[in-house]
């Protein structure tokens, strides 16, 4: 089967079909359309099979991805689930929302005048033909053990750490705040980058394999801690970080002003058939409206594109420096152009102008200085200003830990200088004996797939911290 792979020589990279883009704009709708088989497998064998494969190297989780297009290539769909699933919990969310393009694709071996393998789409493909085809089973372990396991979070990084412990045989029960699995991957993250059906089909077979969820239950809220940590042998913090970072200067009280996670959070209600009163009162809706969002990441990327969705008048982004050195994805920026979205490269906020709502952004035009400490170019003011109408501001400047130990009263808990948890990193236990962390509220606001990661290598260091303490109970 050798002669079926190296293929990317005579055939060019062909991605899945992306609908159009006035056509996309009309709905929540994920952008491309499903895989031909044929070109699946085709797309495959452009693999270059190389000894060190930098697409693994450059996954977070380690993905054997020269093995799984392999089997594809070969038309082994379900041995290619098989191994793609073994290192990954969620292949078909992985496959629909990474930033391929900045890891496995992005560092693919394959000269650029050929182009990549399309590694996120082929995940895709075989994950949703593995479910179609009735390959994913709920979890059976094959014995039980008497230990309990407490998560608080069903965001990826619990979910994770889940499904690894309830695996070995563990009682596992997750708790989260809100009254759906899926943390921000349901309400976050829009549909058009990842349908709810697919975060809700994989909620149902977790519970299926005997994972309880207690849901609208928070920590200091429907639950005390002592409490908690009473029930469980082992607890995880997976809460990742909620906390949106804000701007002042002037105006920056005017209604009309609002956080990206509650602007997302309102239309991913909405769209899940919620009564969502902000929606249908007009506050977080941007139908007809001149919206501008500031920030360059992901978040600002799935705000701008949310708002075109919505039927807004005009959509702008503006971020401080340029296309060069946007955090968000190439990928993500690229749709977002294609949708009607304007981008306002060197520009930031000075100031908020209205009388009780917002009607403009006055913005002050930057340049490019000097790379400061972190590497990346500093900016500075150029003096220039200009005025951008404004409806709505949507404010996408990032996230940062809520303090967990005056909200849930555990004073005791240590955090990190960045207001993350404090974990021992050889066992991610945190300074409470028995006590776990993982996940954003460890590493900070960040992608993911490293939300999964983190939550399989917890999952490891809980299983071998409770089995040292059974064994110390037998040897009594």
């Amino acid at each position: 089967m050798a002669d079926r792979m190296l293929q990317f020589v005579r055939l060019p990279q062909q991605t899945p079909e992306k609908r159009a883009a006035p056509e996309r704009r009309e709905d929540f709708a994920e952008i491309y359309r499903r895989f031909d088989p044929a070109a699946a497998s085709a797309q495959a064998s452009r693999c270059s099979q190389c000894g060190i494969p930098f697409c693994s190297i450059h996954c977070p989780l380690s993905n054997n991805i020269p093995d799984w297009l392999k089997l594809t290539a070969e038309g082994r769909l379900e041995e290619a689930y098989e191994v793609s699933s073994a290192t990954n919990n969620f292949p078909e969310i992985c496959g629909r929302i990474c930033p391929q393009d900045r890891l496995c694709e992005g560092n693919c071996v394959i000269e650029k005048g050929f182009e990549s393998v399309t590694i996120g789409a082929v995940e895709r493909h075989i994950t949703d033909t593995a479910f179609a085809n009735g390959w994913v089973k709920p979890l059976r372990p094959k014995h039980e053990r008497p230990q309990s396991v407490g998560i608080i979070g069903a965001g990826p990084g619990g979910l994770a750490a889940a499904e690894m412990l309830r695996a070995k045989g563990y009682e596992v029960h997750v708790y989260d705040r809100y009254d759906r699995v899926g943390g921000l991957m349901i309400y976050g993250i829009p549909g058009f980058k990842l349908e709810k059906e697919i975060v809700i089909r994989r909620w149902k077979l977790l519970e299926a394999g005997g994972i309880k969820f207690h849901l609208g239950v928070g920590v200091g809220e429907g639950i005390a801690w002592n409490e908690l940590r009473a029930r469980h042998d082992t607890i995880l913090i997976a809460t990742g970080v909620y906390n949106s970072r804000d701007i002042g200067g002037p105006g920056a009280g005017l209604g009309g002003i609002v956080k990206a996670l509650d602007y997302l959070t309102t239309s991913n209600r909405q769209g899940l058939g919620d009564s969502v009163p902000d929606y249908n009162s007009g506050a977080m809706n941007a139908a007809g409206k001149h919206v501008v969002v500031i920030g360059g990441g992901d978040t600002a990327m799935d705000c701008v594109r949310t708002a075109v969705r919505q039927g807004a008048a005009s959509v702008k982004c503006l971020y401080r420096r340029d296309q060069a050195n946007m955090p968000g994805s190439t990928r993500e920026v690229k749709n977002a152009q294609e949708e009607g979205v304007e981008f306002v490269w060197l520009s930031a906020p000075e100031a908020f102008l209205g009388d009780d709502t917002v009607t403009g952004v006055r913005v002050q035009r930057m340049r490019l200085g000097m790379p400061d400490a972190s590497g990346r170019q500093s900016v500075e003011p150029s003096g220039e200003r200009f005025t951008v109408e404004a409806d709505l501001v949507i404010k996408a400047l990032g996230f940062d830990p809520e303090e967990l130990p005056l909200l849930w009263g555990v004073p005791d808990l240590e955090v990190s200088r960045w207001g993350t948890l404090a974990v021992d990193h050889r066992t991610q236990m945190t300074n409470l004996p028995g006590v776990f962390a993982a996940g954003d509220i460890v590493r900070g606001a960040s992608l993911v797939v490293w939300a999964i990661k983190d939550g399989r290598d917890a999952a490891a260091k809980m299983h071998d911290y409770m089995q040292q303490a059974a064994l110390a109970v037998a040897a009594e």
